[in-house]
């Protein structure tokens, strides 16, 4: 009984794969708003029955998509920080803000269908202030180290830094996804970095 339950999930599980990579290929094709679900199926070769066991429609397969993309993202956010100078602080913010938009242009093409999305579905805007705020409460952490270590301004609001910082950095992830701005991502993270550190740091 055992074996065929483990059998069945594993069907599943590579069922919902198939979903998902279908998907991924149907976005960066067509884009949010003319992609559908039935071209995602069609190209997974599963049954409409079977698909709608695992997501309700596409805007559920992206979300999917999304907190995948994200998650890689977030990995960068918790980098550990522990600096014991504004220095060493400094050198870690950069590499940070660096990796984080070294990775919005090497996930260029989904970002630009999570944008599309969040304009027109409510569902998927509600997902990434979700993912924001996730991301927020993670430097604004980071923030109250600094200041309990004496390295940063202990009057200001960590968490409005946090915010400040977040959106710094969002700003420049969506300009580099429509290809807006002509500066390298070096030259962008070392100047948001130098500004936000000498802002910030004592």
């Amino acid at each position: 009984m055992k074996q065929k339950e483990d059998k069945r999930h594993l069907r599943s599980a590579k069922t919902r794969k198939k979903l998902l990579e279908s998907a991924m290929e149907v976005f960066l094709q067509e884009g949010f708003q003319k992609a559908t679900i039935s071209q995602m199926i069609k190209k997974a070769n599963i049954g409409y029955g079977t698909a709608y066991v695992h997501f309700e429609g596409k805007e559920d397969l992206l979300i999917v998509l999304m907190e995948d993309v994200m998650d890689r993202f977030y990995e960068i956010a918790e980098i550990s920080f522990l600096p014991q100078s504004k220095p060493e602080a400094e050198k870690i913010i950069k590499h940070q803000a660096k990796s984080f938009l070294l990775l919005a242009e090497a996930e260029r093409g989904m970002l630009r269908v999570f944008e599309q999305a969040i304009g027109v579905s409510s569902l998927i805007s509600d997902k990434w202030k979700t993912i924001r705020e996730k991301f927020i409460h993670r430097i604004s952490d980071d923030v109250a180290y600094a200041q309990q270590k004496g390295l940063a301004r202990s009057e200001l609001n960590h968490e409005l830094i946090a915010r400040g910082w977040f959106f710094m950095n969002e700003m420049y992830l969506w300009e580099i996804v429509r290809n807006e701005h002509p500066y390298s991502v070096e030259e962008i993270a070392n100047s948001i970095t130098v500004l936000y550190v000498n802002g910030l740091y004592i």
